[in-house]
């Protein structure tokens, strides 16, 4: 039940969204490098800080951009930066098994679904790379339309109904996505401060 009170809450809620392009989401500031799209803040994304204040946003959206910026750290840490404590970041970006991905000249980065433990701190290997700290709240894959239809995609996210099974992407990722391909990476991640 949603109280009146709730929305004012819900309106003022400031969302960015990177990388906008032409699909720019309803309500948000949008920033993206070509003048053409439906952007407010017209900044390559490559070059930080973006002329953005700290602390600002309380929801951030990056579809189809990391792939393409010249050095994912400094994007996730220039997010991190303007993310209010507690943003919710959300990542949308091809899965490098994704036989699409060659056919954009201007991807330069491949990501998995443990692309983002660097961020996380109970799965880092390397902790000197950052100090961004995220939580995560979901990752899903999206496959190739036949292995959906087969329900290959629905054992590769088993862990989002059933925490234990996170093995089941881990194998699907290490043994076989270069036969059942991905499609898209989904993450959502809280910003911890």
């Amino acid at each position: 039940m949603t109280s009146s009170s709730s929305k004012p809450d819900l309106a003022a809620r400031k969302i960015l969204d990177v990388g906008c392009g032409w699909n720019k989401t309803p309500g948000a500031i949008g920033i993206d490098s070509n003048p053409r799209t439906h952007a407010d803040i017209i900044h390559d994304l490559g070059i930080v800080p973006y002329p953005l204040p700290e602390n600002e946003f309380d929801e951030i959206i990056c579809r189809h951009l990391i792939e393409h910026v010249p050095d994912v750290l400094a994007l996730v840490t220039e997010l991190y930066r303007i993310a209010k404590p507690g943003c919710r970041i959300t990542v949308i970006a091809p899965h490098y098994s994704n036989p699409d991905f060659a056919t954009d000249p201007t991807h330069r980065n491949h990501l998995n679904s443990y692309s983002f433990n660097c961020f996380i701190e109970e799965r880092q290997l390397f902790p000197f790379y950052t100090d961004v700290k995220l939580k995560p709240i979901r990752t899903y894959v999206t496959l190739a339309n036949l292995w959906r239809a087969l329900g290959i995609q629905a054992l590769v996210n088993l862990d989002q109904r059933w925490p234990a099974f996170r093995f089941t992407r881990k194998f699907w990722e290490f043994y076989l996505c270069n036969v059942i391909r991905g499609k898209e990476l989904h993450f959502e991640l809280e910003v911890a401060k």
